[in-house]
């Protein structure tokens, strides 16, 4: 959650932002390369787990039950992105504009974990293999055209933008493989099940997360099957291994998912038992996650907002109405180092912990209003 916010902190502060990709090797440098690189982790470890969530939820519940939660739960998500969340990236009234992202993923992910739910869990499993390894077979089937087979093939594969008429649809994360990613959590929630042994549980995520990371150089370096752009030697060799560690998110290749996900089980299973100060710190985002997504977006926002205007620019340029706000030539020569943006990440980060922690004690002491679990 804490890490998230810097890459939206930099998609609306850092001045190369406006320029170029900073994946871009031919123009980014080292620390702003690792600054989005180290984003890559969030989407898959959200979806992974959210996923596990479920199935511990599923034990309170009978199959129906947790059926038409995941339902309910993921409609509500797909309501969230199509309004509050897009109207906090793009500040449009009108819009005409919509970014279809994580949350949208999420939601799309709980509907399809819902009708999943009911096959046995070594089925789930295997579709959740087959749609995570295989879904690089279809890197070369395109739609292109503005049609119904276009947004559909957009909404399972391509990362595709639609025009309908005054209005314009990204679909930022296709979703095929991220139901896999679930449905792989779903069968991961076992091992986190009450009263599962914990030191068999750490083995279990060693050896997967470390056979995930196996696999991932292993097919990196064959430089075949995996990416949908093969690696490549650099001028220096610290650019070659960014080329070699550059995945695609867009859809999450192979690649992506064994690199993330490996390390995030990796990391799981040595962190479970720590419990200090910083822990207890982060835990309180973890907690209230939701209403920390929602805010993150709109306090960036609007600090951006004024940040261009003390620097000169008109509010406006702030709000978008046809693209992502990175794209927008008005906002070339706007922004700041990436030293000012790290600072402004960290700033934000701690005005939201009181927030957070308000908001986490009201929930806690608050159980019998149902609709504080919806946020």
């Amino acid at each position: 959650m804490i890490i998230m916010a810097l890459d939206h902190t930099r998609d609306y502060f850092n001045a190369d932002a406006f320029l170029f990709d900073p994946l871009d090797l031919q123009k980014t440098s080292v620390l702003l390369f690792f600054t989005r690189w180290i984003t890559h982790f969030c989407a898959p470890i959200f979806v992974l787990l959210a996923g596990t969530s479920a199935f511990i939820s599923g034990q309170r519940k009978t199959k129906k039950e947790l059926s038409l939660f995941l339902l309910k739960r993921g409609l509500w998500l797909i309501f969230l992105e199509l309004t509050i969340v897009n109207f906090s990236w793009f500040f449009n009234i009108h819009f005409t504009f919509l970014l279809l992202a994580v949350i949208w993923t999420l939601g799309v992910c709980m509907i399809c974990l819902a009708g999943l739910i009911f096959l046995p869990r070594k089925i789930i499993l295997f579709i959740g293999i087959i749609l995570v390894s295989a879904h690089n077979l279809l890197d070369n089937t395109h739609f292109p055209e503005n049609n119904f087979m276009g947004f559909l093939w957009g909404f399972l594969h391509d990362q595709k933008m639609f025009h309908l008429g005054h209005f314009t649809i990204l679909m930022a994360y296709p979703i095929l493989p991220w139901i896999g990613v679930m449905a792989l959590g779903y069968c991961l929630g076992e091992i986190f099940a009450k009263g599962y042994d914990a030191n068999k549980r750490k083995k279990i995520l060693l050896r997967i997360g470390s056979l995930s990371i196996l696999l991932f150089i292993i097919l990196r370096s064959i430089n075949i099957y995996g990416n949908i752009i093969p690696w490549s030697t650099q001028s220096s060799p610290i650019f070659s291994f960014l080329s070699f560690i550059s995945i695609s998110k867009y859809p999450p290749s192979l690649d992506y998912l064994l690199l993330t996900e490996g390390v995030a089980l990796i990391f799981l299973a040595l962190t479970e038992n720590i419990s200090n100060k910083l822990t207890k710190f982060i835990s309180v985002y973890g907690r209230v996650p939701m209403f920390y997504y929602l805010l993150h977006i709109y306090i960036i926002h609007i600090v951006a907002l004024m940040a261009a205007v003390l620097t000169g620019y008109p509010w406006t340029d702030m709000t978008s109405f046809s693209t992502w706000i990175t794209y927008m030539p008005i906002l070339r020569g706007y922004g700041f180092s990436l030293g000012v943006v790290y600072l402004i990440w960290i700033s934000i980060v701690l005005f939201l912990y009181p927030i957070c922690k308000w908001y986490d004690a009201y929930k806690s002491s608050h159980r019998d209003k149902w609709w504080l679990s919806y946020l």
